[in-house]
């Protein structure tokens, strides 16, 4: 039963809509019609500003972390296996959140959290990374679907080095790219497209627009 409880608050408080409240509260819209219509802190970035969209990812990434370290503890087992099963529920709760039809956020920022509570060097690896990328390429798309394929490619890696790590962290690991893949699946199709919106004033490399 304790499982359960563990799942259900997990759950509401991965789906805590901050971008919703973000847009209400700031410009008394619903940031689902704003831009790519994203419940997530990259389209409150474009929509709201650089304030709204770091106080959104820095709410977002808690949700994961406060679920994963503090949540999982009403339950009993293996802690590892414990913080893996909140924090799921919690990336779930945030991308299929029930106070906003279902319709939330990639994932990305709630996953993060979590796995800072789990494995906090490794996310840093990932984390330079993701901002390396989002500098060159100016894509926080690709910078986030990169940082966390690594995120599981390190695993990998370490366990088949003969590291002790988490069976449930593992399974996590191998499955979460494919997840984040998947809430990505419009970014990709505009990446083919030569469509993606990106954060030009963030690149080290730009183009100099020519009159």
């Amino acid at each position: 039963m304790n499982h359960v409880w563990v799942i259900v608050l997990s759950y509401l408080a991965g789906s805590f809509p901050t971008a919703l409240i973000m847009g209400y509260i700031l410009k008394g819209v619903d940031i689902r019609t704003l831009g790519s219509g994203n419940m997530g802190a990259t389209n409150v970035f474009r929509q709201l500003g650089v304030a709204a969209g770091i106080v959104t990812l820095l709410l977002d990434m808690f949700k994961g972390f406060a679920s994963a370290y503090w949540i999982s503890r009403l339950g009993s087992g293996d802690p590892v296996g414990l913080m893996i099963l909140a924090g799921v529920s919690a990336i779930l709760g945030h991308t299929f959140t029930v106070f906003g039809g279902f319709r939330g956020g990639k994932g990305v920022a709630t996953a993060t959290g979590m796995v800072l509570a789990i494995a906090p060097l490794i996310v840093l690896i990932c984390a330079l990374v993701f901002i390396l990328t989002t500098l060159l390429t100016g894509y926080v798309s690709v910078a986030s679907m990169l940082a966390v394929s690594l995120f599981g490619l390190i695993h990998i890696v370490l366990y088949f080095l003969g590291y002790e790590i988490s069976r449930w962290l593992l399974i996590f690991s191998i499955i979460i790219p494919f997840f984040i893949v998947w809430t990505h699946r419009s970014n990709v199709k505009n990446l083919i497209r030569g469509e993606e919106g990106r954060f030009e004033n963030l690149m080290i490399f730009r183009r100099k627009k020519t009159s």
